[in-house]
């Protein structure tokens, strides 16, 4: 079985639809949904809608619970864009999740709030902590968040993360995680983890953002499509 994991669309719909182009090529048999499909971009409705329409399995993220649950007011523009059917379905996604592949078991979450923000220089031991949780073990842990797609293996396992599709840092394309293997099967067998890189019109994301003048933080955003630097402090 052959799954996408991914995350992070943050209201950017071309970079989406690019990736939902690859994954049709590619055949793949589920998407699963590591949270986060709102915010930072202008396209948060037709994303979030994406991310119904086409995930098998969800969890939500920081953004998706502080614009769902109405937690900043400065995030009036998102709430009008989605209203409040969209924002109810955001605030009640579970915080995550886990699966068994070819005898592994993964812990799925997408990172805040259920961590704090992990990265990929963090030390081995910071990481390590992820692959307990209430009182079960894991054997690999796959979240979204840092933006930054990467692989690494610990005396623990696996850890990964997905990248973003919308919002990646580093190298502005659209990333996500393809995972091939036997589903819920604890027999050990191949696994196979690969990050999906995807180009796409970066230019037609920046033209929506530029399009719309209440975009909060309209320029950062802009930047970081364009170069992969964050930039919402400058």
């Amino acid at each position: 079985m052959r799954i996408a994991i991914l995350g992070d669309l943050h209201g950017n719909l071309p970079a989406t639809l690019a990736m939902e182009r690859a994954l049709s090529e590619l055949r793949v048999d589920e998407i699963w949904f590591l949270g986060d499909a709102v915010g930072k971009g202008p396209q948060s409705r037709e994303t979030c809608d994406w991310a119904r329409e086409h995930c098998a399995r969800f969890i939500g993220g920081n953004w998706d619970y502080g614009i769902g649950g109405k937690h900043f007011p400065a995030d009036t523009y998102y709430w009008d864009q989605l209203g409040p059917e969209r924002l109810a379905w955001l605030n009640s996604l579970p915080r995550e999740m886990d699966a068994l592949i070819s005898g592994t078991r993964f812990r799925l979450f997408h990172g805040r709030p259920v961590t704090e923000l992990l990265q990929v220089q963090n030390d081995k031991e910071k990481l390590s902590e992820c692959f307990t949780s209430g009182g079960e073990t894991y054997g690999g842990v796959i979240f979204a968040d840092c933006h930054r797609p990467f692989l690494r293996t610990l005396d623990a396992g696996y850890i990964v993360n997905t990248g973003s599709v919308g919002n990646n840092m580093g190298v502005p394309k659209a990333h996500a995680l393809l995972v091939d293997g036997k589903l819920d099967s604890a027999e050990p067998g191949p696994l196979q983890m690969t990050i999906l890189s995807v180009p796409y019109d970066n230019e037609a994301a920046v033209a929506a953002a530029m399009a719309d003048d209440g975009l909060p933080f309209r320029d950062a955003y802009i930047r970081e499509i364009r170069t992969g630097i964050y930039s919402r402090n400058k």
